[in-house]
């Protein structure tokens, strides 16, 4: 993890940290490439050339902000969905494995 964003989650919750590295892990297992991991207005952010996901974290969830996630919305009914289409999983929730396939997608295409 980037020192930008080590120092970014030291303001929040161990449980919010710990479910931001599952879902980091799954970014970076997703790709057979590294991703560029930087803020971007103070958000972490994972790039692969101009393409990128953003993990969004919040007192009690994490929202996740990937073109990708509208086109398997249908299968991701058990996390609530914002109106500007990101994913929001709260910490009672587990990441699923769909995410590894919608970083992939939002990545490297289909």
């Amino acid at each position: 993890m980037s020192e930008d964003i080590q120092n970014y989650m030291n303001k929040y919750s161990d449980e919010i940290k710990q479910l931001f590295v599952k879902i980091r892990e799954q970014i970076m297992e997703s790709i057979p490439c590294e991703a560029e991991e930087r803020l971007w207005a103070t958000l972490p952010s994972y790039y692969v050339g101009d393409k990128f996901v953003r993990l969004i974290p919040f007192k009690d969830h994490i929202n996740i902000e990937a073109s990708a996630l509208l086109s398997h919305k249908t299968d991701l009914g058990q996390y609530k969905m914002t109106p500007k289409g990101m994913l929001q999983i709260y910490l009672n929730q587990e990441p699923v494995s769909l995410l590894q396939t919608i970083f992939q997608e939002t990545f490297m295409g289909k």
